[in-house]
């Protein structure tokens, strides 16, 4: 049993770490000048990790996107767990949310899903940074920066600059799953690793880790739809 990876290295890396990210791709983070025998040998005895963390049914398999959307009358899109119609008018200047519709601007349909983007990555530092800022008071934990990424392989990261990144397509989940997240990623200040005590800070922050782990597994490529 053989695995391909891809070795990053930095000067700032103190420790050598393995992540499997959401295309099953292995990806070794290591400190600069790390042996190249050493990482393989590392690796060789994660084996039976890898094997079952890359055929774990949250990590999709390429093509990662579905197929795109339309932008057109009836189409729906998700925006914190819920469906939302779309309907193209010509009465506003911006994406508007009223009721169950998003109404768009008709003038600019040209533009696709540059439009939703936008409105969605507004909406993700709405929504997510004071979230974050609330879990780190609650577990007591300090961040540098918490940024909003376009991310093609995580849900959310944190950074050996103590910055904590999250996925703009997270704003389409609801709120418990975005909850979770930010929980996951600032738990990692306290815990690296994805150990029992890791899992026990995430659950004593929320009682809804488990449905929120399951709500990825099975929804998770809706996330990934677009225009």
């Amino acid at each position: 049993m053989q695995f391909d990876y891809h070795v990053v290295f930095s000067p700032k890396r103190k420790k050598l770490t393995i992540t499997v990210e959401r295309d099953r791709s292995i990806i070794v983070k290591a400190p600069t000048g790390t042996c190249p025998d050493k990482i393989k040998k590392i690796v060789e005895s994660r084996k039976q990790w890898l094997y079952e963390k890359t055929r774990h049914p949250q990590k999709y398999r390429p093509p990662l996107h579905p197929p795109a959307k339309e932008l057109v009358n009836g189409e729906s899109l998700l925006y914190l767990g819920k469906s939302y119609r779309l309907e193209l008018v010509d009465t506003v200047d911006y994406i508007e949310l009223v009721n169950n519709c998003f109404f768009v601007p008709k003038h600019q349909s040209k533009r696709r899903g540059e439009i939703f983007r936008e409105w969605y990555i507004e909406q993700a530092k709405l929504i997510i940074f004071p979230r974050v800022q609330h879990y780190a008071e609650c577990l007591g934990v300090s961040y540098n920066q918490a940024k909003i990424t376009d991310s093609k392989y995580r849900w959310g990261s944190c950074t050996l600059k103590n910055n904590v990144t999250f996925n703009w397509r997270l704003v389409k989940a609801p709120m418990f799953v975005i909850n979770y997240v930010v929980i996951h990623e600032l738990t990692h200040f306290l815990e690296p690793n994805h150990t029992p005590r890791f899992w026990g800070i995430i659950r004593s922050q929320t009682p809804h880790t488990e449905k929120a782990r399951n709500w990825l597994k099975v929804h998770g490529t809706l996330l990934d739809e677009t225009l």
